[in-house]
């Protein structure tokens, strides 16, 4: 009896191709998370680069912190400052003697303007003793009076190298002080009309304003006794 020979496409063996099939959707899965993981990776970084980005834009731009510009300083043009001697003078106090003692350093535009100043010491010294002796206790006790006083020192004590720069806005009276400027109304009125009278009658010989050599007047002391 001679044997039959089975024919190898009746055998049946169709696995292998199946489990191919399998192990290539597997890969291709496992590539597509590898994929996603990788994108997901890559929007982080740009986003914390562009964050880091923005946030060193803002800083090189002068931008807000705590609500509050950030000052830009340029280490090639430090500030030029000059130093003036204590001042020591009575208060216009009528009540009681009050004294001040106040150290104050100019800030300027320039080194030229030091020297400048320097020149004009003596008057300048003069007329910010001026605007001193005609200040109350009262008037330098809290932090508005005392801006107040600064920027009127910068008006001041330029007016003797004829520097001429607006007068500065004087400030709010306190609400205790504010019946008695309420009751001072009219005289106050009167006082305005001449004075603007006055102002327009010499209007043709006011000095043109020019550019104010003083930056900032910082104090340095500040003493009320």
């Amino acid at each position: 009896m001679s044997a039959v020979i089975a024919d190898p496409a009746d055998t049946g063996d169709a696995v292998p191709p199946k489990r191919g099939k399998k192990k290539l959707l597997i890969m291709a899965a496992a590539g597509l998370a590898l994929a996603l993981i990788l994108a997901g990776g890559a929007v982080v970084v740009l986003k914390k680069r562009a964050a880091a980005h923005a946030a060193l834009a803002e800083v090189e731009d002068g931008g807000v912190a705590e609500g509050r510009t950030a000052a830009r300083i340029d280490p090639k043009n430090p500030p030029t400052y000059l130093p003036l001697d204590p001042f020591v003078v009575n208060l216009a106090d009528r009540d009681v003697d009050r004294y001040a003692q106040i150290g104050i350093t100019f800030e300027l535009e320039n080194g030229a303007a030091v020297e400048l100043m320097r020149s004009y010491m003596p008057s300048i010294r003069n007329a910010v003793l001026m605007v001193l002796a005609n200040k109350t206790s009262r008037d330098l006790i809290d932090r508005a009076g005392k801006e107040q006083l600064a920027r009127e020192i910068m008006r001041e004590a330029v007016r003797p190298m004829g520097i001429d720069v607006p007068m500065p806005v004087p400030v709010t009276p306190a609400p205790v002080e504010a019946a008695s400027a309420a009751a001072s109304a009219p005289k106050a009125a009167a006082s305005a009309a001449m004075a603007a009278s006055q102002a327009k009658a010499k209007a043709k010989h006011l000095v043109v304003a020019v550019r104010n050599p003083i930056q900032h007047v910082h104090f340095s002391s500040f003493i009320i006794q």
